[in-house]
This record gives structure tokens, sequence and C-alpha cells, in this order.
């Protein structure tokens, strides 16, 4: 009986406890508030339960950049009501006083909400567990006075767990965009909402993402990349026509480098579908991948395609040039075709998708040659390069080399010093047969960079495209140095 009483009192100081905290997280994610900055008009709030972020959203676009930043599992909702489009736009071109200015009244504005929200938890969890208090008492229960002591002691570490792990803790270099909509190019369409009409999605990134970004996170002491040179990057099509019109718009006006993999057998069929490709980048730079083929090759550089193999670029008489490097846009470009492409000869057989030994050596030594001449290296085959990029990374180049990869369909970016080894992840979803929901998402990547005094990556964006249901995600890593920190 005795023991029946201790439980029963446990039991209703247990229920007093999750009683305020049901009402403290209620009250979070019920409490809402509206500011006016100089650029617009924002909605603050917090959703409990989800991975800590700190998460700017623009409605009337349907884009939003997510900051993980938040330590305790919930996510910091700041939702842009209204946008002053010029005031954006001077923000996008680095304004330093502008930005300084709105940066600002962005901070205060979040803060005065996050205090606000924590006392009105606080507050509400507190109410909560003193009205099921007094509900509970009496009968062979605990006393008022403890479970009172009960809500008041949980209202109190909520309040400090929320004042420790809700505000967001610092600003991040690695941002990532997303949105929704109900086609894939639904992503990379033009904004014209914000009145964006005749740019390109270049500008439409970076002056209405990147620059109502800035609202909320200073650039990590970097300057802006908005004015640099960019291209594109993409892989692993596998003959998806239906992912080239995102493709062409993503690239238009700039290179667009093509790892590998544009066909799966590289037969006359298929070749005759992707040609278009061609036209989608200014220029379009391309390496074979091993479900592409040795005829296909050809018929690209014929096309005006800058076709680049081990031993050059193919000439329009179907030889290689054997220059160690091509220049394309001022950039110093090596590709190396892939061993296992698919040849005419052979009836277009699949030679597998493992390199050999040997064949890793051979790239590691093509690699050396060009280690100190080439700025950008185009691989299909991560496991081909294996070798190679090992030993870049045990002995870094003394330049900034960006190496290309494909074949995993799954995008990735690794940067260390001068090295950086960069997966667009697969543009076409896998392929044709593969757009369900089950699939893999389509994937691209944008470089930019700078070249004054010699190139040097900037930033990497890795966009990535569901096409189930058309919603987009990017990803910017930053590749340069901090404004104090030598390069």
């Amino acid at each position: 009986m005795a023991s029946l009483r201790r439980m029963r009192k446990v039991l209703v100081v247990a229920i007093v406890v999750v009683a305020s905290l049901a009402g403290g997280i209620t009250a979070l994610a019920s409490f809402r508030l509206d500011r006016s900055l100089d650029v617009g008009s924002v909605r603050l709030s917090v959703e409990p339960s989800r991975h800590g972020a700190l998460d700017l959203y623009v409605p009337v676009v349907d884009w939003g950049v997510r900051f993980p930043v938040v330590r305790l599992p919930a996510r910091v909702n700041v939702d842009v009501r209204s946008v002053n489009r010029d005031a954006v736009v001077r923000i996008a071109e680095a304004g330093r006083l502008d930005t300084e200015l709105v940066r600002g009244q962005a901070r205060d504005a979040l803060a005065g909400y996050l205090r606000l929200a924590i006392l009105v938890s606080v507050l509400a969890a507190l109410a909560l567990g003193v009205l099921v208090a007094f509900a509970v008492r009496g009968g062979s229960g605990p006393r008022l006075r403890t479970t009172l002591a009960a809500a008041g002691v949980t209202a109190l570490a909520a309040g400090v767990a929320l004042v420790v792990l809700l505000p967001p803790r610092s600003n991040v270099d690695t941002p990532q965009y997303y949105a929704n909509g109900p086609e894939v190019p639904t992503a990379l369409r033009t904004l014209e909402a914000l009145g964006a009409s005749a740019k390109t999605l270049d500008e439409e990134l970076d002056q209405q993402l990147v620059g109502i970004a800035r609202m909320v996170t200073a650039p990590a002491g970097r300057p802006p990349v908005e004015r640099l040179p960019r291209l594109t990057v993409a892989a692993d099509l596998h003959n998806n026509v239906l992912a080239l019109p995102a493709l062409e718009r993503a690239a238009r006006g700039g290179p667009l480098l093509f790892v590998g993999d544009l066909t799966d057998r590289g037969s006359p069929f298929e070749q005759s579908l992707v040609l278009r490709i061609v036209r989608s980048g200014a220029p379009f730079v391309f390496v074979s991948g091993n479900h592409d083929s040795d005829v296909l090759e050809r018929k690209l550089a014929r096309a005006g395609a800058i076709v680049l193999t081990r031993d050059g670029r193919l000439g329009g008489d179907d030889r290689p040039d054997g220059a160690l490097v091509t220049r394309v846009r001022g950039l110093r470009i090596a590709g190396y075709d892939d061993p296992l492409k698919r040849l005419a000869r052979d009836g277009y057989r699949d030679n597998g998708a493992t390199p050999t030994p040997a064949q890793q050596e051979e790239f590691t030594s093509w690699l050396q040659a060009r280690r100190n001449l080439a700025d950008i290296v185009m691989v299909h085959e991560p496991a081909l390069a294996r070798l190679a990029v090992d030993a870049l990374r045990e002995t870094p180049p003394t330049k900034p080399l960006v190496v290309l990869e494909g074949h995993t369909h799954k995008s990735g970016i690794e940067h260390v010093g001068n090295l950086t080894v960069l997966n667009p992840g697969s543009v076409g979803g896998g392929g044709t047969g593969n757009l369900t929901e089950l699939s893999g998402d389509i994937g691209l990547a944008r470089l930019t960079y700078s070249r004054n005094p010699g190139f040097a990556p900037a930033a990497a964006d890795l966009i990535e495209i569901d096409p189930a249901d058309g919603e987009a995600r990017a990803q910017r890593r930053r590749l340069d140095p901090p404004a104090d920190e030598p390069r």
C-alpha cells in the first residue's frame, strides 16, 4: 500500500512536469511576431521538434535559406512577408553601409522576438503546471507545495534550456537554399515576382537569395562573390533529355563542364537525342564516362563541343591536339577520357565500371605532369583518380586545383588547402527510367572563381532537385579564406 502511494505521488508529479513542458512547447510553437525592416517585413516564429536551424523563407517566390546554427531541436523561422526589391538588390551588390544596417535591424528583431518567445513559453509552462497542480491536489497524492514546486522548477529549467540552446550560435559559411514546386523547372525559373525580368539564374540566385540571406548573416569576413565569373558543372545525364531544359537554364550564358555519362550506351540513337546539349554551354566542355563512346566524343567535337581526352582536345579530324591543358574562358582545363568507355568496333560493349590498378597508375602519372599547369581537371570515375587525389592530399598543390568527378550520382565537395574535389551528382536523376519518387535527385553544381591575380575558387553551390515534386535545395560552400587569413 505504501509503495502504491509513493507511485501515485511520483505519477502526479510527473503529470505536472509533463503539463508544464506541454504548456511551454505549445506556447513557443504558437507565439508569432511581425517586425518591419528597411528592406521589408518579416514574421518570426519557432517550430519545435525539428532539426535545429535558423530558417529564412520568402513565400512570394517560394525560396528559402537555412542555417544549421540552433542547438535545440527547433527551427527558428524568419518568413519574409514583403520585400523592398531596390533595397535587396543594394544588399546583393554588397553596399556595406546598408548591409550593416539591415543586419543590425534583423539581429535586433530576432533577438527581441526570442526574448519574448522564451518569456511567453516559461509563463505558459508555469501557468499550465500550476493549473494541473491544483487540479490533482488532495487525496493521497503529494502536497500542493510539492506539485507547485515541480511546476516552477520545470518552467525555470525549460527557460534556462531555451536561453542556452535556442538563440543561433554564430554565422556559418554553408547555408542551404531550398524551394518547392510542382515541376523541376520551377526551381530554376525566372523569379518574375521580384521584377527580375530578363535576368539569368546567376543574377536571380545571387541578388534575391544570397542578398536576402545577408540580412541575418555576415559573409565570415569574405568579400561578395556575385560579380565573379562562374561556371556550371554537371554529370551523368544518362540519356535523360527531360532534364535538359533545367540544365540549359542553369548554364545559360556561361561555360558548362560535363564530367561523363551523357548517354547510357553511347549508341547512335542516343547520340542524336543528346546532341542539343552542346548549345547549353558557352562553351560546352566534355570528358567521356564509362557509359559514353568514342563515336559520341567525335560527334560532340564536330558539333562544336570542347571534347577533352588524356592526349588533349579532340579536333575536327578526330585526333587530339596533344596539348597538356586547354584554355577555356581564361581557365586552364585538362580532361581524361574514361578508359572504360564503349567502343564502336566492339559493338558498344559494356566494359564495366571498375578501373584496374594499372589504369589508376596511368592516371596518376598523367595528372602529375599537369598538377602545376591546370586549374581544373575533369575525370569521370572517382576510383580512377583515387590514388592521384590521395597523393594531392598528402602533398597539396602549390596553386589552386579543382578536380571535377562524376559517376557516383551523389553530390559532394572536399576542400583542403589548394585542392578542391567537386562532384555535382546526377543531372539526369539516374536516367530516363528513374523519374519516380524512389529515384535519385537531379543534381548540378556551380563554381564561382576569381582570376586575379590567378585562378582561385571562391564558392561552390551544390544544387539538388527532387524529380518527384520539384523541391530544390542549394548549398553554398565558400572556398576562399576570410579576408583576415592569408591565401
